[in-house]
Order: structure tokens, then sequence, then C-alpha cells
């Protein structure tokens, strides 16, 4: 869950923050912030990792619209949200090609 605030870049990721208006970039930040206080849990994958979100702390529209602005800036992550039944956890995979965990935690600060 890169909040990325700024451009970033690591081997052959680079994200893109100018895709975005100011405006945009405003949203970005606040959900990305919102988002890393969310995450309960971070679960390593073969190809990335999958983070737990505490529900009171962000709605699933939220997440969705975080991942809107996620794939135009940074459109090498595969993103998915995965809402287990009887309100139970929210899951957001972040995975992708080789070196994206790598770069997932040197963005989160991890």
């Amino acid at each position: 869950m890169a909040a990325i605030e700024s451009d970033c870049n690591h081997s052959s990721f680079v994200c893109n923050l100018g895709v975005m208006n100011s405006e945009e970039r405003a949203r970005y930040v606040a959900l990305s912030r919102k988002l890393m206080s969310a995450s309960e849990e971070r679960r390593e994958l073969a190809d990335g990792y999958a983070f737990r979100l505490a529900t009171p702390k962000i709605a699933l529209v939220e997440i969705a619209e975080w991942m809107t602005f996620e794939r135009r800036c940074c459109p090498f992550f595969n993103l998915q949200i995965q809402a287990e039944p009887n309100d139970g956890p929210i899951w957001m995979r972040m995975t992708g090609e080789a070196g994206i965990k790598e770069f997932i935690l040197s963005e989160i600060g991890n």
C-alpha cells in the first residue's frame, strides 16, 4: 500500500504523480494516509503483499477510490480487494513482477 506522496523510483518501478492534478493528488495523499493507518496486518505473498484493513477506519469505497488513483500513477501494480463474508475483514492485495515486494516495503517504510 504505497503511500506515495512524491515521485518514487526503485529499479524498473516508477510512479508518476504528474498524471493527477493538484486536487486529485491531495485526495490521493489523504486516502494513502488513511489506508496506511487502517492497515492492521500485512501478509507476504509470493509476488507482493496482502494488507488486512480495519473497516471502522476506512470504507470499502475509499479503498476503491485509492486504487483508482494508484492505477493511474503506478500502473505496474496488480491491485485486488477481497471483502470476506459476514462483515469479515477486508484484504487489499498489491502484487506485481519481480522486485515489487522490495518496492512496496521501501514505499511504506518497513
